[in-house]
């Protein structure tokens, strides 16, 4: 499942350098607009959670040997493999029903949120847009990030002290693993959240007052830093 999640983001970085080569416009269409960015949100997060079940599952089989080997079963694998799915889907529920093909007027084509159709006004829509956005930033930042960082750290945590504990003759190799699976999963993703996170906080100053561009600059390293983890991984 994580290298499904992987693969099928990775496929979809040939589109999002096109676009970006493009001043982000968006030469591709409606359909793939959508498509493209589901399948961006779905495989980003999904790959996340899936980390975090993978640090879930390593813990209980180092924490708890016997109970593992008398439950640990293929069948419960495949009912539990779906819950980071369902997750992530949640997670992507604003794409499906905000991200349309907009058009400025002088025939360039972007593919962004839409909230023209949420608002008989411009300030209801400007309304519409900040509330949407706001929470979609918070939840992505709470649930896609701190939450899968914190199972992560935690379950690592425990397996280093058990392995510490056992005194095993050679316990210098999985304590470096493990120590690079966390290092990593922080480094490539913390710089993207917390950006995401700053752009969330600093919305209204962002979109109605043009403040911050430096956010706007560091979406692109941080981004490249975030999808590199899928290649790690």
């Amino acid at each position: 499942n994580l290298a499904l999640a992987d693969f099928s983001f990775s496929s979809t970085v040939p589109f999002l350098m096109v676009s970006t080569a493009m001043n982000e416009k968006w030469p591709f269409g409606w359909f793939l607009c959508k498509f493209i960015n589901i399948v961006v949100d779905i495989n980003l997060f999904g790959s996340v959670f899936l980390i975090a079940f993978i640090a879930l599952d390593r813990s209980i089989c180092v924490l708890h040997p016997v109970w593992a080997q008398n439950h640990r079963t293929v069948s419960l694998a495949r009912k539990v493999i779906i819950v980071p799915w369902i997750l992530a889907l949640v997670l992507t529920s604003q794409i499906f029903i905000f991200m349309d093909i907009v058009n400025d007027g002088q025939g360039n084509t972007y593919c962004t949120f839409n909230f023209a159709s949420w608002g008989d006004t411009v300030i209801e829509r400007i309304r519409v847009a900040l509330s949407v956005l706001t929470a979609r930033g918070i939840i992505r930042f709470v649930i896609g990030f701190a939450m899968p960082m914190s199972i992560v750290a935690i379950c690592y945590g425990l397996i280093a002290a058990k392995i510490r504990k056992q005194g095993t003759i050679d316990t210098s190799r999985p304590l470096r693993v493990l120590t690079a699976v966390v290092a990593s999963f922080f480094i490539c993703w913390f710089p993207f959240q917390l950006v995401a996170l700053l752009s969330t906080v600093w919305l209204r100053e962002t979109l109605l007052e043009g403040k911050y561009e430096i956010l706007n600059i560091l979406v692109y390293p941080t981004s490249a830093l975030a999808f590199f983890n899928s290649c790690l991984n």
